[in-house]
């Protein structure tokens, strides 16, 4: 019978998708997609024109920092804690690779899993004496998963799936799907120098399978090297906020949490 349904489907000029490959999964309000806003490293610009940039449009995003970059200006972090930001987890050290230079000296090649772990804790203690919170999700460094070298390299992602509602990774090429999405392993698309239409493009594509769509960016300033720029971010969020457009925009930690609560599988 299912065969026979597929044939009579492509003798229509249908396109057959089978039962499994269906996302039946439903987003709040009759929403058509979700997206979050995520930018990493605590980044001075973050503090200096993010904050105020999302308060004019009534919007949240997700921060995943490193709690001692947040220091210099900490009461500015301490009123977006309070304004509903997300404030996530993105390690203490910050460690990459060692091909990147600036972290030779903390290469993920060197590291053990307890050091991992030591790196996390110290981030959480930090993270809570500055701002008297907990992060619920994490964003891997470098978008990197990995430690150790060779056949004695080890995933982390295990550790964050203990420790976290979702990890989310860095210059991914795709969304969510919400019916299927591993949180542990949750992509994340650059945004980084991206434009008003890419953005949006992005955006319409993820509506198509009814997707969770997750950007990550660095700087919110004027253009430059990692950069989401707060003009196109103006125009993201406008379109963002218009109704017609079916979006839920939220963070990374309110989307996840809806998941866990609405799917049954896997």
């Amino acid at each position: 019978m299912k065969f026979l349904s597929a044939i009579s489907l492509l003798l229509a000029g249908a396109v057959w998708v089978p039962v499994s490959a269906q996302t039946t999964f439903q987003w709040p309000e009759g929403k058509r997609v979700a997206v979050s806003l995520s930018f990493d490293d605590a980044r001075e610009s973050q503090a200096l024109n993010g904050f105020d940039l999302f308060a004019r449009h009534g919007a949240k995003a997700t921060f995943y920092v490193n709690p001692r970059s947040m220091e210099k200006h900490i009461e500015k972090w301490k009123q977006a804690a309070a304004q509903g930001h997300e404030i996530g987890s993105h390690s203490d050290t910050h460690p990459c690779s060692g091909n990147f230079p600036f972290a030779r000296k903390n290469p993920l090649e060197e590291l053990t899993l307890a050091k991992l772990e030591a790196d996390l804790n110290t981030a959480d203690r930090d993270l809570q004496r500055l701002l008297g919170l907990k992060a619920t999700t994490f964003a891997y460094p470098c978008g990197s998963k990995f430690i150790g070298r060779g056949v004695n390299t080890q995933s982390y992602v295990p550790v964050i799936a203990r420790r976290f509602r979702a990890g989310r990774g860095f210059r991914d090429e795709a969304a969510n799907d919400p019916a299927y999405v591993d949180l542990a392993q949750t992509l994340g698309v650059d945004s980084d120098g991206m434009t008003f239409e890419q953005m949006k493009a992005a955006v319409a594509k993820a509506a198509q399978q009814g997707g969770w769509l997750v950007f990550a960016g660095h700087n919110i300033a004027k253009p430059g090297n990692q950069t989401t720029e707060i003009a196109v971010l103006e125009e993201f969020l406008r379109y963002a906020k218009d109704p017609a457009n079916g979006i839920w925009l939220d963070t990374v930690d309110a989307i996840a949490t809806y998941i866990q609560k609405h799917r049954t599988e896997p």
